[in-house]
């Protein structure tokens, strides 16, 4: 058994949630914001089994896209200015961890 970490953005929460109902997952929902953009993220904790493995994280993957947005850089010390910068965010970030026990009572 394995236990999933999947941080992603809240734009993609919805669709990743649906089908992975959808396919039979089941995951509990963190509200999580990111250190730079301090922007809302979902981190899901989803519990599977080994042979299940793959086909949730494709699900996963199927329904977070990358997007890139303009920002404020961030100010170098003395600097007043800032200027716009394109980033990437979006994507996912997942962790994937033995599950050394589980009880669900």
């Amino acid at each position: 058994m394995k236990l999933i970490i999947a941080i992603i953005n809240d734009d993609d929460f919805r669709a990743v949630s649906d089908e992975l109902i959808k396919a039979g997952f089941q995951s509990t929902r963190l509200s999580s914001t990111g250190s730079f953009l301090k922007a809302g993220n979902s981190t899901l904790l989803i519990c599977v089994e080994t042979s299940r493995l793959d086909e949730c994280i494709s699900i996963i993957h199927g329904h977070c896209r990358k997007r890139t947005k303009m920002v404020a850089s961030p100010s170098l010390h003395g600097s007043f200015a800032s200027y716009p910068v394109e980033i990437s965010i979006g994507g996912a970030t997942i962790f994937v961890t033995d599950v050394e026990r589980f009880e669900k009572f």
